[in-house]
């Protein structure tokens, strides 16, 4: 009973194969022959939402972008082996690093790009920079794409059950998303996240480079469902009187089938919007907590910890490429995220974008 978008196919009035009344049939009123209409082909949301992305040039490109980003980090090994290096492995050899001038900053031939290190090699320790940009990238996606996939369970669900039952159902639950909403939500995550961390070791999240990222997952995931849940709220609100929900209640469906089945995929459109928009917002966040202290630490890459190496040597000083590649590929992943949660915005509400 999932609700479809119906659109018209660009041939929709044409001849249909083997009829012979566009050939002999009666003519129209301007002497042509009358042409025999084809219905209109009923598409799915995300078939519908896809046809509008590929029309859009900016969306298409972000698209790509963000395939290329996801296909750099998930293929972190492959693309280390093969450049010949590997994120851990210190260099500080006189011939890498200088030993006079400045010492621990890479000589010229291994601080920018090369053949031996394609994005050259990190002050202080020698360590390539390529290799630890890609699983960093790596590191990065896995802790925002995971806390994103916790926000928008708890956010779809929590709102779904608050604006379907309603009465102390409902109260309740949008007490409690008040709540969460009128934290100042960095602080608290600056303040809980050590808590965390020293109450996971000891368990399996707790483990070598696990522990930082199990507690930002559930950190930001925990703390980032409020406002999905409020939008999905609003939305129950009206389709629980819709003659599909009421068909399915008269067929003995129990109100969790119902909410599961009925009104919960009905909501996807705006879920999808609102993860593909939280996507970035973790991505910058994970940043921000690794680059203040408290979030991957070294020698674990991630793009904001390579931030924090470059700001807390004052390396950016004598060596600015090695703040600017990680900022440079946190600044791409997040634009382009962001180009493309409008543009999947607009293909499945394109009546918002008019205002």
């Amino acid at each position: 009973m999932t609700q479809l978008q119906s659109g018209a196919t660009p041939d929709a009035a044409r001849t249909l194969p083997g009829d012979s009344a566009g050939a002999s049939g009666p003519l129209s009123p301007g002497g042509q022959p009358a042409v025999a209409a084809v219905p209109a082909q009923a598409r799915s949301l995300l078939a519908t939402a896809w046809l509008r992305i590929r029309r859009s040039k900016i969306a298409l490109l972000s698209l790509c972008i963000v395939v290329a980003i996801v296909l750099f980090a998930v293929l972190a090994p492959v693309l280390s082996a093969w450049s010949g290096n590997d994120p851990f492995t210190s260099n500080t050899s006189p011939d890498v690093l200088d030993d006079y001038e400045t010492p621990g900053l890479p000589l010229p031939g291994y601080m920018y790009p090369s053949g031996q290190h394609w994005l050259g090699v990190e002050p202080g320790l020698g360590r390539d920079l390529f290799a630890r940009l890609a699983f960093g990238g790596q590191v990065s996606l896995t802790i925002a794409l995971l806390s994103t996939a916790v926000s928008v369970v708890l956010g779809t669900v929590l709102g779904a059950a608050a604006g379907y039952f309603g009465g102390k159902t409902d109260a309740i639950i949008s007490r409690i998303t008040d709540l969460f909403l009128a934290f100042p939500h960095l602080l608290l995550v600056l303040s809980l996240t050590p808590i965390l961390q020293s109450r996971l070791r000891g368990t399996p999240l707790g483990q070598g480079s696990f522990l930082p990222m199990a507690s930002l997952v559930i950190i930001l995931g925990f703390f980032g469902w409020a406002y999905l849940a409020r939008i999905v709220r609003g939305q129950v609100l009206s389709l629980r009187e819709r003659e599909f929900v009421e068909a399915a209640r008269s067929f003995g469906a129990s109100h969790l089938s119902v909410l599961f089945r009925q009104i919960i995929p009905n909501v996807m459109g705006v879920v999808l919007v609102y993860a593909t928009m939280l996507i970035p917002t973790n991505i910058s966040a994970e940043a921000a907590l690794s680059f203040l202290g408290v979030g991957v630490k070294d020698p674990t890459p991630s793009w904001g910890q390579m931030l924090n190496a470059a700001q807390s040597g004052n390396w950016y000083l004598s060596d600015p490429w090695f703040l600017a590649v990680p900022g440079a590929m946190l600044l791409v992943t997040v634009l382009a995220f962001n180009l493309l949660g409008d543009a999947v915005r607009d293909a499945l509400d394109p009546k918002a974008s008019r205002h």
